[in-house]
């Protein structure tokens, strides 16, 4: 048997908890996925204009082996900021490599471009590096969804985005999938209110979604990209996948390839020039694949259905904010 986990969120993965933290002002946040213990990890980047830190200590010819978290942020390049606030933290809890007598945690970060959603203003200090530390001294197994964190100031196409995440148990493995969606491209199909992933909803989590009539006979790209924005780098949807299965770092990056279908399957157009799509994966080792071969290709199956479903959620709970209207509008007005 499968299905989502009871919170229906990457944190049904033993040993991974999510802190989020905003600023309200700039609409802006940091979202930090945190393992218990060091986890194996890897990265795949497909979009063309990525903004990220660390990961080429995730590369296949790395030394590093294991990090102790990573972070999804807004605030454009200023945002990579917000992995240094992490670091502190978890310096001061003693968790981190030891170098020299020395701790130092291992963090991968990537961003998406917020920065035209709050005040114009701007800020004297940049508030990046201490909303990274707030995020992971709050991570916990509950967080919220929509609205928060680094999905805050997010926008998916004409409508607001948003934080997303969903899970899939089988008697083997758990996956679960935290994401950002901030697509330049659309979740949903064209002149219509049903989402691409329709067909992957579990019990009701993108509202109850019903199969699509057919497209408009019209249908084109322009209906794809209808007003989007047009700047490389100012979109982008960031996903980390968890596991609780055994996977070598390898494994693990074939597992981020296979999860960035699951951005084509929730996204028109998906690892455009104009976006910066980047997979992270985690695996915490606490079950062995009984098969290494077909368990391994069936998790990564469900790697790529766990990370649309986490997108679309990050739509569907989003609210309102910027001009944006939320998915949900038509239950707001």
């Amino acid at each position: 048997m499968t299905g989502p986990g009871p919170r229906n969120s990457i944190t049904d993965v033993p040993g991974i908890t999510v802190g989020n933290a905003e600023d309200h002002d700039l609409l802006t946040g940091v979202s930090v996925v945190l393992p218990d213990e060091p986890a194996v990890a890897a990265v795949d980047v497909r979009g063309g204009g990525p903004g990220t830190r660390e990961t080429e200590a995730l590369g296949a010819f790395s030394t590093v082996e294991q990090i102790h978290a990573v972070v999804l942020s807004g605030g454009s390049a200023f945002g990579l900021d917000s992995a240094g606030g992490v670091m502190d933290w978890l310096r001061g809890q003693g968790r981190g490599y030891s170098i020299a007598g020395q701790i130092v945690p291992i963090v991968p970060a990537a961003i998406i471009f917020d920065l035209n959603c709050g005040s114009t203003a701007g800020w004297k200090h940049p508030p990046w590096w201490q909303l990274g530390r707030k995020a992971a001294k709050s991570a916990s197994a509950a967080f919220a969804l929509g609205n928060s964190g680094a999905g805050l100031g997010a926008t998916a196409g004409q409508l607001k985005g948003g934080l997303g995440s969903a899970s899939c148990r089988t008697e083997e493995f758990t996956v679960g999938a935290l994401a950002v969606a901030n697509p330049v491209g659309s979740l949903t199909m064209p002149r219509s209110d049903t989402f691409w992933a329709w067909w992957l909803e579990l019990e009701g989590e993108f509202g109850g979604q019903t199969p699509p009539g057919p497209l408009p006979g019209d249908a084109g790209p322009d209906d794809l990209l209808p007003g989007a924005a047009t700047e490389p780098g100012a979109n982008t949807t960031l996903v980390v996948v968890a596991t609780d299965a055994a996977l070598t770092r390898a494994q693990a990056g074939r597992v981020a390839l296979m999860a960035q279908d699951g951005l084509a399957r929730a996204i028109r157009p998906v690892h455009s020039p104009l976006d910066g799509d980047t997979v992270f994966v985690l695996s915490t080792a606490r079950r062995p694949l009984a098969d290494p071969l077909t368990g391994f290709a069936r998790l990564g199956m469900i790697a790529a259905d766990v990370t649309a479903r986490a997108i679309t959620r990050g739509v569907y709970e989003a609210s309102s904010l910027a001009g944006y209207p939320a998915y949900r509008r038509q239950t707001e007005d």
